[in-house]
């Protein structure tokens, strides 16, 4: 029973930056499918308006970069022995999801002024670096944590 409750203890899902992290991946494959902005575009050589909605699979590079933010999120829950690598991982992702926003953007800026609009789902490509932020403030707490106990032994 002892080894039972010292495993848990140690558990990466007691952490709250693992919660903060999945929630991260989440939000990251959710803007897959949901719109960030949507309006008219020019289509084509007869110049014809077409109603469009930009979601990261409507950009291959957005696609690419929000598919590697999720599952690198996934992916650096489970470095939670290595605190400093899982900081420096969970950082690189809060970069490469600001960069994404800035792309984001860029590829609205294709669509025709004044007839497009940004959704109200752009709000899951937001809230993504927020809960990154989140989740790298916690580790940082724990990396403290532990060097206090260190500095009682």
């Amino acid at each position: 029973m002892a080894a039972y409750h010292a495993y848990f203890n140690n558990c990466m899902i007691q952490r709250i930056q693992s919660i903060w992290l999945l929630i991260a991946a989440v939000f990251a494959f959710l803007t897959i499918r949901f719109s960030f902005f949507s309006g008219n575009q020019n289509i084509g050589a007869a110049v014809t308006k077409t109603f469009v909605a930009l979601n990261a699979a409507s950009n291959f590079t957005l696609l690419l970069l929000t598919i590697a933010e999720a599952v690198a999120a996934i992916v650096v829950i489970f470095l939670y022995k290595d605190r400093k690598r899982q900081m420096m991982v969970t950082g690189a992702i809060a970069a490469v999801s600001i960069i994404n926003i800035v792309l984001y953007f860029a590829e609205s800026k294709h669509f025709i002024p004044g007839e497009g609009k940004l959704d109200l789902t752009a709000a899951f490509v937001f809230v993504i670096p927020v809960f990154l932020l989140l989740a790298l403030r916690a580790i940082w707490k724990d990396e403290q944590l532990v060097k206090s106990a260190d500095r009682l032994r």
